[in-house]
């Protein structure tokens, strides 16, 4: 199968691209710069100039494909919104060249907005009306069903891990490095779902191949870490005390990042790894902070 994958140098696109290509697959990875083409190239993909807010070469990538994958997100949360204003067009504009095909195409989302306070979510839990939707992809990318799309859902977790991750974790450890503290909100009990990014990878590739339309997997591995745990092993990394912030604190210590870090988003992946054999075997992400590559810079 031809792929055309958006996001493909991305932490998590570039294990995607290995991982299909692994499996016989060819890849058309979205380039916006020279150096990102370049290392497609070097990985083994063909390479489709573009970028996010092109629609135009996300319906010529889309339409020379035989199915899509949209990793990509403009990952500036201080501006959200028109970060998931723009993620929501692009599925848009790629669902349309795909309309009638019955092409899969498979498009990332998240847990906030699912929350179910002190039950883990399910794939088969579906985001609340009532509660605004922090991010678009799920509504998108599910109405491209009736018109003939195998369209699909991948939530991932909230900290996808490896080497070189650059997501929430990380965020907290820089905060940890800059306040003194490494810090968590009320008791801490507050849980993150969490996967490898290669388990992550493989996941992809298994809904690609045979995944249901109007299905929503779950990438997750570990289920919950409450907030404190992580908190406590940044702690001990970094020699810093761990402490407690009360949620009026917690606006000056995290900023833009409080809300995250206060979210419950523990979820379950049993119906996604019953339906497509998929287990993650990869490191969880407290084993992976001991390993310390996080705390090496």
């Amino acid at each position: 199968m031809r792929v055309f994958i958006t996001g493909a140098t991305g932490f998590v696109g570039s294990a995607v691209v290995q991982e299909l290509l692994g499996a016989g697959h060819q890849v058309l990875g979205l380039a916006r710069s020279e150096e990102s083409a370049q290392a497609l190239t070097a990985a083994g993909a063909e390479v489709h100039r573009g970028s996010l807010d092109d629609l135009d070469s996300l319906q010529r990538g889309a339409e020379a494909a035989d199915g899509v994958i949209h990793c990509a997100f403009i990952h500036d949360f201080t501006q959200y919104a028109a970060a998931a204003e723009a993620d929501r067009r692009a599925i848009e504009a790629m669902g349309a060249v795909l309309a009638g095909s019955n092409r899969p195409f498979i498009a990332t989302s998240g847990f906030a907005g699912l929350t179910k306070v002190g039950e883990r979510m399910t794939e088969d839990d579906t985001r609340d009306p009532n509660v605004p939707a922090m991010r678009h992809s799920e509504d998108a990318v599910l109405a491209l069903v009736p018109q003939g799309v195998r369209a699909m859902v991948m939530r991932l977790a909230a900290s996808v891990h490896d080497q070189n991750d650059h997501g929430f974790v990380p965020m907290l450890i820089n905060l940890a490095r800059e306040k003194g503290v490494a810090a968590y909100i009320g008791d801490g009990s507050n849980r993150w779902p969490a996967v490898h990014r290669l388990d992550a990878a493989r996941l992809y590739r298994l809904a690609l191949e045979n995944g249901t339309s109007g299905a929503r997997y779950h990438g997750v591995g570990d289920e919950g870490i409450p907030l404190r745990t992580i908190a406590e092993v940044i702690g001990r990394h970094l020699h810093v005390p761990v402490v407690s912030k009360t949620q009026e604190e917690a606006a000056e210590h995290f900023g833009w990042m409080a809300g995250f870090a206060s979210l419950d988003l523990a979820a379950s992946s049993a119906l996604t790894q019953q339906r497509l054999g998929w287990q993650p075997s990869h490191l969880d992400l407290l084993a992976d902070l001991e390993q310390g590559h996080y705390f090496a810079s």
